[in-house]
């Protein structure tokens, strides 16, 4: 089979295509047959050594994908061959096949195409997680969506209307505004203007976000502290502005706020059937109109590395994808 390899950490233009043997899983493993893989800024901190979790050499990047079991390890006895599934894998995914947990595999819905499939894991599982069970977002509250064009914005700008939110959506330009505007924001603000906490607060007559979904970090977080509302849940998502923040302990105190840590991996391990469970709502919100995933570029394994590339100059507007 082909695979994009990892041979040593380092900048994500030292992968190249190789042909490499189809992997045979193990225990509790199943091999997937791959059609589509998205694209997310950790695969290029794994191939660069950044990332929490270090693969043996060598290694494919792509952390989550759609396609078919291929292969069954032993004690698989939920799953079969052929089936159609979404595996969140955490590397691997660019290949021609890889290999997956089977407590990290989640039946695919006949009438959701693998393009789609293969990007709902890393952002709208995440997303779903971070809304539902850490931040508890309640029909009628306002949430602050901070990148909002990016995929995982994009995912929390869908998934808060579709639990009922007014949510407010903060983008660096006016297109991505528009972006976030069209999948369904109530309120946009570009924050390349100048601070939004002002502007957050005269949107909710001085109350302030009831929940602030947060992947970027940095200044963004520090605003957003002051921008909170009494008993706010602010959502640590990542730190995609490259500065991880501190919180003053008595802003936390003055607004008697949460900050909730949002690490989706390891609520996956933990807690798969409640993951499970997340993903039936994501199906349900497919197929009621408000999830429409915004897939803007589409490569193949030979140009991954444009996608890579693309999604580190933050160039990308929703997902990329590699399609097998």
């Amino acid at each position: 089979m082909k695979a994009l390899l990892c041979n040593e950490f380092g900048p994500a233009q030292n992968l190249k295509v190789e042909e490499t043997a189809i992997p045979t899983p193990g225990p509790n493993e199943v091999c997937i047959k791959v059609r589509a893989s998205g694209v997310n800024f950790p695969d290029i901190l794994i191939v660069e050594g950044k990332y929490q979790f270090k693969p043996e050499f060598p290694f494919s990047p792509g952390a989550e994908t759609a396609g078919e079991i291929y292969s069954l390890g032993e004690n698989i006895n939920n799953f079969k061959i052929g089936q159609k599934v979404i595996a969140m894998p955490g590397h691997g995914a660019f290949a021609e096949y890889c290999i997956s947990p089977v407590k990290k595999l989640i039946p695919l819905n006949d009438n959701i195409d693998y393009d789609t499939a293969s990007i709902l894991p890393m952002v709208y599982g995440t997303t779903a997680h971070a809304l539902i069970q850490r931040g508890k977002l309640k029909n009628g509250e306002t949430l602050l969506v901070h990148g909002a064009a990016g995929g995982v914005g994009l995912a929390a700008v869908e998934i808060g209307k579709a639990m009922g939110a007014n949510v407010i959506a903060t983008a660096s330009t006016d297109e991505k505004c528009q972006v976030a505007k069209e999948h369904g924001a109530d309120h946009t603000i570009n924050y390349s203007n100048g601070e939004f906490k002002e502007t957050v607060k005269e949107m909710t007559d001085g109350k302030g976000a009831d929940v602030i979904y947060d992947p970027v970090g940095g200044d963004i977080f520090d605003q957003s502290l002051r921008c909170i509302a009494w008993e706010g849940r602010l959502l640590v998502i990542g730190f995609t502005s490259g500065r991880i923040p501190s919180a003053p302990a008595n802003l936390a105190l003055l607004k008697s706020c949460d900050i909730v840590g949002v690490f989706w991996g390891a609520f996956v391990e933990r807690t798969p059937n409640v993951n499970l469970e997340n993903f039936q709502k994501i199906y349900e919100w497919i197929e009621q109109g408000y999830i429409k995933p915004r897939i803007s570029m589409k490569v193949t394994l030979e140009n991954a590395l444009d996608a890579m590339n693309s999604i580190a100059e933050r160039k990308i507007i929703g997902k990329a994808i590699v399609k097998i």
